[in-house]
């Protein structure tokens, strides 16, 4: 792993010599790890977001690595997982995976499959950290819409002609045009391109405007 990895990995399993192993693998390849006897110790710790990824084991006492993942999924969605069992089933497997785990490897763990697994483990991780706060940042620029201007964007983003737009909320196409300047404005879109893409991101549709009440509030002003 490179400089850029260098970041603390939490490592969850019952076994301590397993927790031991696996800290010392890990500090010789210059990551800093942080070891905990179970699930409960880890999510009671503090500091859990200076955490970049989780090795955790699968069955454990308490609160096993699947019921940990959904957990996680909840409290901490960004922190990817990694898991290392020795008592690995298809079953177990495939519901790890489809939940977003990086790996599933069977104890002992082959070194540079691991170190494979926890680098893109940290990888996803910042992908998500990242994505998560651009979505912020998209609703916190939507929240200066106004109800009509969020109806525009909709409709602006399903394709929408002006005067499509217009027929459909009852009012101008120069008003439309107006709207649709300040929805440009205001989501700091420098293309319709980026308007639409912008739109997909945070899940807004067409199919979701009330016309009847949109055109409601254009002929009650």
């Amino acid at each position: 792993m490179d400089a850029a990895d260098k970041r603390q990995i939490a490592i969850i399993d019952d076994d301590a010599s397993i927790r031991r192993s696996l800290a010392r693998m890990l500090k010789g390849t210059g990551v800093e790890a942080r070891a905990f006897a179970s699930a409960q110790e880890f999510l009671a710790a503090s500091s859990l977001e200076s955490i970049a990824c989780v090795v955790s084991d699968l069955r454990m006492p308490g609160i096993n690595g699947l019921e940990l993942q959904r957990i996680l999924h909840e409290r901490l969605p960004h922190l990817s997982m990694v898991f290392i069992t020795g008592h690995g089933n298809v079953t177990a497997s495939v519901a790890a995976m489809k939940s977003g785990a990086v790996d599933f490897l069977e104890k002992p763990a082959n070194s540079a499959a691991l170190l494979e697994a926890i680098k893109q483990a940290i990888d996803r991780s910042r992908s998500l950290i990242t994505s998560s706060n651009e979505i912020e940042t998209l609703k916190a620029r939507q929240r200066r819409l106004t109800v009509r201007e969020n109806q525009v964007f909709g409709l602006v983003a399903a394709g929408l002609l002006n005067k499509q737009i217009a027929a459909e909320l009852g009012t101008s196409e120069k008003t439309i045009k107006q709207h649709r300047g300040r929805v440009m404005t205001k989501m700091e879109a420098d293309s319709f391109a980026e308007l639409v893409l912008m739109a997909e991101r945070l899940g807004v549709r067409a199919a979701d405007i009330d016309f009847a009440k949109a055109r409601g509030l254009q002929s009650a002003r």
